[in-house]
């Protein structure tokens, strides 16, 4: 579900439409209008708060945005930005015809529901965003409930990431090394300094979960699956109170749309969310969604 249910989530951070919203309410550059707009739901929150629920970024890059952003407009004004770029970009990406469809239609109302039933205690951005009002159109409906959902699955990473000792820095090395994104990519996006990349590389080789060139051992990998077990464990809570049957019904009809969206070409193929290309294959480095999913159990 998160593989159907991420890249329509995440064109609210590729699509041009999405920045050009976020640069219209006043934001300066992508970066602040990254942290501000998915930190919105909580308020005007400041930097230490935002590192704390985000995880992977080092605090100063936060304090780069935060709390000047609120200067420029407010948790609403960009909460509505951030809605009005995703719907331009779906609605761009999408033809007119899916968009207004009954499939879509379903699709939202199934995929509100699933947020709607999300657990979230622990859990403060997927509270944050379910605690958002219902969108009137389908296609925004969609987009919420997606981004609900994923930041309830990304808050029980956080805490499987905790749980288990794994900083910031180590996660991404953890990433890298599993072949889930590049190297380069993740350091300019994440702007953690050398010495703190280093640092979190050696803790790993300590661990004995690295070897000395950065790739996983038999420990490492079976500690790495560890981590992704407990985070699906943690989220598969909307998906057991929504059902096998309606959750099977919800994966039909996302299936169309996310391919809609990857083949769009819109998302790189190497990203900082760990999202594999589309057609490698399902040895967990490559994206094949499948045409008939199975039930989740």
């Amino acid at each position: 579900m998160w593989q159907l249910l991420e890249p329509l989530h995440a064109v609210t951070y590729f699509a041009p439409e999405a920045r050009a919203a976020a640069d219209a309410v006043g934001m300066r550059g992508f970066w602040m209008g990254y942290f501000a707009a998915r930190a919105a739901p909580l308020g005007p929150v400041g930097p230490g708060v935002v590192t704390a629920a985000f995880h992977g970024f080092p605090p100063a890059r936060v304090a780069r945005a935060l709390p000047d952003a609120w200067t420029f407009a407010t948790p609403g004004d960009v909460l509505r930005a951030r809605l009005d770029g995703a719907g331009a970009a779906l609605r761009n990406l999408l033809t007119d015809k899916v968009i207004g469809s009954d499939d879509m239609g379903a699709a939202a109302e199934l995929a509100w529901e699933a947020a709607a039933l999300a657990d979230t205690a622990g859990r403060v951005l997927g509270a944050a965003n379910q605690a958002l009002p219902a969108p009137d159109e389908p296609h925004l409906l969609l987009w919420q409930a997606a981004t609900t959902l994923r930041e309830h699955r990304g808050d029980g990473h956080v805490a499987a990431l905790v749980a288990c000792g794994v900083s910031p820095v180590q996660s991404h090395l953890l990433k890298v090394a599993a072949g889930e994104t590049d190297m380069e990519q993740l350091r300019l996006a994440r702007r953690w300094d050398d010495a703190e990349w280093e640092a979190g590389a050696a803790a790993l080789r300590e661990r004995g979960w690295v070897d000395d060139s950065g790739v996983l051992t038999d420990e490492g990998a079976r500690e790495r699956e560890r981590i992704e077990r407990l985070t699906d464990e943690a989220a598969a809570a909307p998906w057991r109170a929504l059902g096998d049957e309606r959750t099977s019904e919800l994966a039909l009809l996302l299936h169309p749309l996310t391919m809609a969206v990857l083949e769009s070409g819109v998302m790189p193929p190497s990203n900082p969310i760990g999202l594999p290309p589309l057609g490698e294959g399902e040895n967990g480095r490559g994206l094949t969604l499948p045409a008939v999913p199975s039930p989740i159990g």
